[in-house]
């Protein structure tokens, strides 16, 4: 499967620790081995696509007893593969809202940046070889 990743992003190493990562729309289904899109985010001062990489480790985070409800959290390592050539961020995604479009664009904007938290997201196909012209 193919995934991508908004949140914080201190510096492009090469193996990449993402900690307690809130999971959306089948992100907490990452796994040892998946290709993963870092996005840096810009709530953070990010530029959105950074770089691709591969899950070399992967753990679903126990729930908490007493919080109801809760968001599935993972932790990730991520070996950097390569980084992004051009530009895609929350500008360049802001103008594709047509929900219903089937657009790899509209996707990525509806998945990260209708909320605008950080999180795991999973990505169809059509979108990951979108993200893959980037690199």
């Amino acid at each position: 499967m193919v995934f991508a990743i908004k949140t914080e992003v201190r510096d492009l190493r090469q193996s990449l620790e993402f900690t307690e990562q809130k999971t959306m729309y089948g992100g907490r289904k990452i796994a040892e081995g998946d290709t993963v899109f870092i996005f840096a985010s810009e709530n953070e001062g990010g530029r959105g696509l950074i770089a691709r990489g591969i899950v070399s480790a992967a753990e679903l985070m126990p729930k908490k007893a007493d919080v109801v409800r809760q968001t599935p959290r993972v932790s990730i390592i991520v070996k950097r593969i390569e980084g992004a050539k051009r530009p895609l961020g929350r500008s360049e995604l802001k103008r594709f809202s047509d929900w219903k479009d089937g657009r790899p664009e509209t996707e990525l904007n509806f998945k990260f940046y209708r909320q605008a938290t950080n999180k795991i997201v999973s990505v169809s196909e059509r979108t990951a070889a979108f993200l893959n012209t980037f690199f």
